[in-house]
C-alpha cells in the first residue's frame, strides 16, 4: 500500500549508515549532513532507558517500556537493536520504509554491530565510517572531552580501536573518511552521499 505522494518526495531514497568511534565527532557530523541535505531525516531510535527533563519524545528517542520493546522485537519491527548498561535501543523499521519510499535520505547513527544488523536487513544501505587523524588525536579527544581517570579514558581508546578494526572487517562500510576537519569532512560526507544517489540513480552501468 502505497502513501499519497507528496510535492517533495523523490524516487532516490537513500538509507545512510554513519558510525564511527567514540570522541571522532560523529553526532556532529551526521547533524551537519542532515542539515546540508533537503529532505534528510534523522531516523529516531525507541529505547527502554528512562526520560530525563531535556529529552523530547519522537526527537531524541521513542520511550517504550521494556514490555512493549520485547514486542516490538519480536514481531521483527525493529532493524537493530541492542542492550547497552542494562538499557535497550532499536531502530524501528517502519518510519525507515515510510520516509525511504518518499525518496529521503534516511540516516541512522548506530555501532559497528547494529550496522551489520542493518546491512542483512537492507544490502542497500550506505555505510560511512568516521575515522580519527590519528590515534594518538583521538586519544587527546577522549582526554579533552571526558572528566575520567586516567584508566577510564584508556578504556575508551581500547574500544575505540577494537571497534575501528571491526568497522574495517565487517564488510558494511563503503566509505571510510578521516575527521581531521569538521567543516571539511562533513563537505565530503555530503559530497559522497550525493555521488551514491547519483549513481543509483543511472541505474547499472
Amino acid at each position: 500500500m502505497s502513501a499519497h505522494r507528496l510535492p517533495t518526495d523523490t524516487d532516490n531514497g537513500l538509507l545512510l549508515i554513519i558510525s564511527g568511534p567514540s570522541g571522532v565527532g560523529k553526532t556532529t557530523i551526521t547533524r551537519g549532513v542532515e542539515r546540508s541535505i533537503p529532505g534528510a531525516v534523522f531516523s529516531v531510535s525507541a529505547t527502554t532507558r528512562a526520560k530525563t527533563p531535556v529529552d523530547v519524545e519522537g526527537v531524541d528517542y521513542h520511550f517504550v517500556s521494556d514490555e512493549e520493546f520485547e514486542r516490538m522485537k519480536s514481531a521483527g519491527e525493529f532493524l537493530e537493536s541492542a542492550g547497552i548498561y542494562g538499557k535497550k535501543y532499536g531502530t524501528p523499521r517502519g518510519p525507515v520504509d515510510e520516509q525511504l519510499r518518499r525518496g529521503r535520505l534516511v540516516i541512522l547513527e548506530i555501532d559497528v554491530q547494529g550496522a551489520v544488523q542493518v546491512k542483512a536487513k537492507m544490502p542497500e544501505a550506505f555505510g560511512l565510517y568516521i575515522l580519527p587523524p590519528s590515534d594518538e588525536e583521538l586519544l587527546r579527544r577522549l582526554q579533552d572531552r571526558k572528566r575520567e581517570d586516567a584508566a577510564k579514558i584508556r578504556q575508551r581508546f581500547n574500544a575505540a580501536k577494537e571497534e575501528i578494526a571491526a568497522a574495517k572487517a565487517s564488510g558494511v562500510y563503503d566509505v571510510f573518511l578521516v575527521n581531521d576537519n569538521l567543516e571539511s569532512t562533513i563537505r565530503e560526507a555530503v559530497g559522497r552521499v550525493a555521488d551514491e544517489r547519483a549513481r543509483r540513480a543511472r541505474g547499472p552501468a
